[in-house]
Order: structure tokens, then C-alpha cells, then sequence
């Protein structure tokens, strides 16, 4: 429900006119998805009936009769959206790779430090175990 404070403001405010090419241009950019009838609604101060009004007389897409698939997101916001997504994986990435050398480090110091080697050498061949399983293996 409106406030005594914004109904004043309506009335106190004077009409608009919004030239037909001005009106015109806010259709396209609805209709090629780059802004919603409620973001114009708010930037303008128009209400969204009127915003409809525009769309129904100057949009072949939003004529009355004729039905269209709406998009509930513009392909900008999506573009944005999954750059925002990117730059918080490039982050979290970035942390871990801080992390990874971190334990890398800690694990060089303690095997200069102790002389016990944490890390597998490439070249060498496993360790055998206990032993040959031959003599443990029942039937030979």
C-alpha cells in the first residue's frame, strides 16, 4: 500500500509526455530483450500499463493476439551473470592454487627438517612389501 508521502508525490507531479520516437526506442530494446518493462517502468517513473500500451501499439511482437515465448532473463544479464560466475571460479581457483603451494612448501621444509620423504620420486620402482607372496599363496 502506497505511503501519504508517494501519494503526494504522484499528485505533485506534473504529466509527461513521452515522444513516440522515444517510445518507439523503449519497444525495441524490449522486444531485442536488452531491458524489461519493469526496468523501464522504474527508470522512466511511468507506470507498466502504459509501458504495455507502448508495446501493444508499437511492437508486431506484443499485439494482443500474437503469443511469444518471454525469456525471464536478457541475454546481457545472462552474459553478465555467467562473467560474475567465471570471476568467482577464477578466485576460488586461485585460492587453492595459493593452498596447493602452500602444503608443497610445508612438505619440502619437513622432509628438509625430518629426512623423511613425503613426496613420491618419479623413476623409482615400489617397494616389494614384505616380501614374495609365493611361500604365503596356499597350493604352490
Amino acid at each position: 500500500m502506497a505511503t501519504l508521502e508517494e501519494f503526494r508525490d504522484r499528485k505533485s507531479r506534473q504529466n509527461r509526455y513521452f515522444s513516440e520516437s522515444f517510445r518507439i526506442k523503449k519497444v525495441r530494446e524490449i522486444e531485442r530483450n536488452l531491458t524489461t518493462v519493469r526496468e523501464v517502468s522504474k527508470e522512466y517513473e511511468v507506470s507498466t500499463t502504459a509501458v504495455y500500451k507502448w508495446l501493444y501499439r508499437y511492437s508486431k511482437l506484443y499485439q494482443r493476439e500474437h503469443k511469444q515465448v518471454v525469456e525471464p532473463m536478457s541475454d546481457t544479464r545472462k552474459i553478465k551473470a555467467l562473467q560474475d560466475q567465471i570471476k568467482e571460479l577464477e578466485q576460488l581457483v586461485g585460492q587453492k592454487q595459493i593452498k596447493l603451494e602452500f602444503y608443497e612448501k610445508m612438505m619440502d621444509l619437513a622432509e628438509q627438517e625430518y629426512g623423511i620423504p613425503f613426496k613420491k620420486k618419479r623413476g623409482l620402482t615400489p617397494s616389494s612389501g614384505t616380501g614374495t607372496t609365493e611361500n604365503n599363496t596356499p597350493g604352490k
